[in-house]
């Protein structure tokens, strides 16, 4: 994939806001935007992809409701030219994949991210939800696959279930209340429709019925539409 990544947001939709100050004081950089009183108020952090930043979707927060809390994290990894990633492709593969080492050190990290903004913000695990699109869409397959204690729902978004996950995954009772969105444009070639697809065969298998979505003719790109649908789609996962 390519370093263009971290403005796709901005350009088609026009989301550049003034941004927050980039904070560390958790497991990864993050930019935050959260109302007065956070407390037991819905969590929703973004995950950006390859070669992109925290900045990357933050700006679809005003696309949401506006008393929820948004966090946007800076994955682990540079970039060289800038930007930044959560892992190394693997060329050896012929499918877009991972390198494992860095796959499994930047769940570890953002599985301690995510415990921590939970505690920080005041919130519950069954308030929380991943929002992710390319790499930021595996990782959190990652997180929702093996950690589903942490989070309410993902929404991988233009992302793939990574093969060494999908190997070791089998149906487990801790993984039915997962709700899962999948958006993914029919003419990605960065990564390929199947991956959404495949993806939905395979939390299927896993007792989880994700709502998939189709962009009839989008690229590696999250369109307006998928927005409103995602939208939609959050606000009745955290319905009270």
């Amino acid at each position: 994939m390519m370093k263009f990544f971290a403005a796709l947001l901005c350009v088609f939709t026009g989301f550049a806001h003034a941004e927050p100050a980039l904070l560390g004081d958790l497991a990864l950089p993050y930019l935050a935007a959260a109302p007065a009183d956070t407390r037991n108020k819905p969590l929703i952090i973004f995950l950006h992809g390859y070669g992109s930043d925290e900045r990357d979707l933050f700006g679809i927060k005003d696309e949401l409701p506006q008393d929820y809390t948004y966090l946007s994290v800076r994955a682990p990894l540079e970039v060289d030219g800038g930007g930044y990633k959560w892992f190394s492709q693997d060329t050896a593969q012929a499918e877009y994949e991972g390198v494992t080492r860095d796959v499994d050190q930047s769940t570890d990290q953002l599985r301690t991210f995510i415990q921590q903004a939970t505690e920080k913000y005041a919130t519950q695990p069954d308030k929380v939800v991943l929002i992710g699109f390319s790499q930021g869409a595996m990782m959190s397959y990652q997180i929702g696959l093996q950690y589903p204690e942490l989070v309410r729902a993902i929404a991988p978004l233009s992302g793939k279930i990574l093969a060494d996950l999908n190997a070791r995954l089998k149906p487990d009772d801790h993984l039915k209340p997962l709700k899962v969105f999948i958006g993914h444009g029919t003419a990605d070639t960065r990564v390929a429709y199947t991956g959404a697809t495949d993806a939905q065969t395979v939390l299927e298998n896993l007792l989880i019925s994700p709502q998939f979505h189709a962009y009839a003719g989008a690229g590696h790109t999250i369109t307006g539409t998928e927005v409103t649908d995602l939208k939609r789609w959050i606000e009745t996962v955290l319905k009270p």
